[in-house]
C-alpha cells in the first residue's frame, strides 16, 4: 500500500538475535551466577558458534552493558506507568515507591546485583546503558521535592534505607518477608525525618 513503512527485516532478525543473547546471558546468571555467564556458554544456548557471538557482541563486558540497560529499562517501565497513579498523600506515595523498587530488587537477585552493586570486576556502564538508571532517579527526585524534600543528602539516605533491606532480604532470608516487612516502618522512620505530613495535605504543585 502507498504510505506503508518498508520493514526492515534484517533489523528485526538482529534485534531478535540480541534479545535472545541477552535471554540466554540471563538465565545462565540465574542459574549459576554473574560471574559465570562466557560467551561460548550464550553461544552454545542459542545454538551460534562463539566467533558469531561478536558480531552482536564484541565482548562479555558489552553483553554485561546491554544487561544492565536493559534491567533499568524495564524498571523505568514500571515506575512510569506507577508515577501516572501515585495517591497524593506524600506517606502513601513514598511507601508506594520504596515497594515497587524493593519488590522488583528482590525478584531477582542477579539482576539487582548488576544493576546497583559492583560485582562484576572492571565492567562500568556505558552512557546509554546507565541513562535510564539517571532517569529513574531523576524521577524519583522530581516526586521527593514536590512533597518538598530537596536536600540531595535525604534522597541519598531514603535510597540508602531502601537498598539496605533489599541487601538484608537477598543476603538473610531470601525467598521470605523478613526485611521486606520493615520497608514501611522504615519509610515512616525516613518520612519523619524529612518532615512529610502524615495527613492527607497532598504534593505541591
Amino acid at each position: 500500500m502507498l504510505g506503508e513503512l518498508k520493514r526492515d527485516r534484517v533489523a528485526e532478525r538482529r534485534a531478535a538475535t540480541r534479545r535472545e543473547i541477552l535471554d540466554a546471558a540471563w538465565a545462565i546468571a540465574r542459574e549459576q551466577g554473574l560471574a559465570a555467564i562466557t560467551l561460548r556458554d550464550v553461544a552454545n544456548r542459542v545454538g551460534m558458534q562463539a566467533p558469531s557471538l561478536y558480531s552482536h557482541f564484541d565482548s562479555k563486558n558489552a553483553i554485561y552493558d546491554a544487561m544492565f540497560g536493559q534491567a533499568w529499562s524495564d524498571y523505568r517501565a514500571v515506575t512510569v506507568a506507577a508515577t501516572e497513579r501515585l495517591p497524593r498523600q506524600p506517606r502513601r506515595a513514598l511507601k508506594l515507591m520504596a515497594r515497587l523498587f524493593f519488590d522488583f530488587a528482590v525478584g531477582d537477585l542477579p539482576r539487582f546485583q548488576l544493576m546497583n552493586q559492583r560485582t562484576i570486576p572492571g565492567f562500568v556502564p556505558s552512557e546509554d546503558a546507565y541513562a535510564p538508571a539517571v532517569d529513574v532517579l531523576d524521577r524519583f527526585g522530581r516526586e521527593m521535592r514536590g512533597f518538598g524534600v530537596s536536600r540531595s543528602s535525604d534522597l541519598d539516605l531514603c535510597v540508602a534505607i531502601i537498598g539496605g533491606l533489599i541487601d538484608a532480604q537477598h543476603a538473610n532470608d531470601p525467598g521470605g518477608d523478613r526485611w521486606s516487612r520493615l520497608l514501611d516502618r522504615a519509610m515512616d522512620m525516613f518520612a519523619d525525618s524529612v518532615g512529610l505530613p502524615a495527613t492527607n495535605a497532598g504534593r505541591k504543585k
